[in-house]
């Protein structure tokens, strides 16, 4: 029986881990390993995760966890979509768009919506009707929102959107799409609005194909295409117009220490797998383990994995206190998703020849590890955001 995970690390709980919070971590870790993991071969292979898998987990409260009860949600914090987020690493589905939905999307209409968008969408996102995704990157526009050039023009009482997006996670499953537009070209950021798009309702919406990617296949990653898409002036998120890129400043450090979450998830696991396999794998007579070369490597590798985790641990306390600064934010995201992709790699390493197969879970973290330094803002952008509070 593999070792759990998150055991693998030496670190006491954090004083915001509340005895509800364990049980939801008890509650999310079976859910991962006894409803998603059994397909996610399937899954894989389809590029895409059924829409039962998410309705699912919308029965078992793993949607909206931190929205307020009186719209659908369960009344949480951050601190419970953390946990479930690192479920979803700790059993290796980390294809399961649910944590972007919950900590990414769902945040926007929640902090930003009027009382009217709220009661509208979030019911019906917790229980997984609405599937969730924001369209930030264009063709030509990623790390730099400011060059988005998808627009929302103005016609009496509706907005006209015009453009293309890329790179959209939950593209092919997701019916309300946040699409960051200009809705004044010549404004710079300050033309810049998020609209809701409901993608049943209305014309004119194509999804391009699913994107065929290195890692992460059993999410689906997507184009988008908006041809005067039509939608309500009501569908604008926030009260006036030229708030979208504020909205995404406010919104953008949560994302960052989400990926952070997934980071340490994965890495806890990577770690806790190779010891276990080093432990069974013989080379010249003895155990993998017992050359000095292994023992070495695996110490460095629990040194780094043991700090990393006290800091995530830390950034989450800060955030649930609303005291998580950008530029921290950015520390977390950047620091976490190097070590994630050099651990990963290390322990491929110590795995041999196997590690390189598709049928041992460690290849697919090699692959699916990759990307975690580029989305949410490149690596390279966290270091900016970094140097500009020195």
């Amino acid at each position: 029986m593999p070792t759990m995970p998150a055991g693998v690390l030496d670190v006491p709980r954090p004083e915001w881990m509340s005895d509800d919070l364990s049980m939801l971590q008890d509650m999310a870790n079976r859910f991962m390993e006894t409803e998603i993991a059994p397909h996610y071969e399937r899954y894989e292979k389809e590029e895409i995760v059924e829409r039962e898998a998410w309705e699912k987990a919308g029965s078992a409260g793993l949607l909206c966890a931190s929205v307020p009860e009186e719209y659908g949600g369960s009344g949480g914090s951050y601190a419970h979509e953390a946990i479930i987020t690192e479920a979803i690493g700790h059993a290796g589905v980390d294809g399961f768009g649910i944590a972007l939905h919950n900590a990414i999307v769902v945040p926007y209409i929640l902090h930003h919506g009027s009382e009217e968008q709220k009661r509208r969408w979030l019911p019906r996102l917790a229980t997984g009707e609405l599937i969730g995704a924001i369209a930030m990157t264009e063709p030509g526009a990623g790390s730099d929102l400011q060059g988005v050039k998808t627009t929302a023009r103005k016609d009496g009482n509706h907005y006209l959107v015009n453009g293309s997006k890329t790179f959209i996670t939950n593209g092919q499953n997701a019916n309300l799409i946040i699409v960051v537009t200009k809705t004044d070209p010549t404004a710079g950021a300050k033309g810049t609005s998020l609209m809701i798009v409901e993608t049943d309702e209305v014309e004119g919406f194509e999804r391009g194909r699913n994107l065929d990617k290195v890692g992460l296949k059993a999410n689906d990653t997507s184009e988008l295409f908006f041809n005067d898409v039509r939608i309500p002036t009501a569908n604008l998120l926030g009260p006036e117009e030229g708030q979208g890129f504020i909205q995404l400043m406010t919104e953008l450090p949560q994302e960052r220490l989400l990926i952070a979450n997934q980071a340490i998830s994965m890495i806890e696991r990577a770690l806790a797998m190779t010891i276990d396999y080093v432990r069974e794998r013989k080379a010249f007579g003895k155990a993998v383990i017992e050359f000095q070369n292994t023992q070495f490597k695996l110490a460095e590798l629990k040194s780094e994995a043991t700090m990393a985790r006290v800091f995530v641990n830390h950034c989450v306390e800060q955030h649930l206190k609303g005291e998580l600064t950008p530029a921290t934010a950015s520390m977390a995201k950047y620091m976490l998703t190097d070590l994630q992709c050099k651990l990963v790699d290390e322990c491929l390493q110590l795995h041999g020849g196997y590690g390189y197969m598709n049928e041992y879970p460690i290849a697919r973290m090699f692959r699916d590890a990759r990307v975690q330094r580029i989305y949410g803002g490149t690596n390279e952008i966290m270091k900016l955001l970094i140097a500009r509070s020195l």
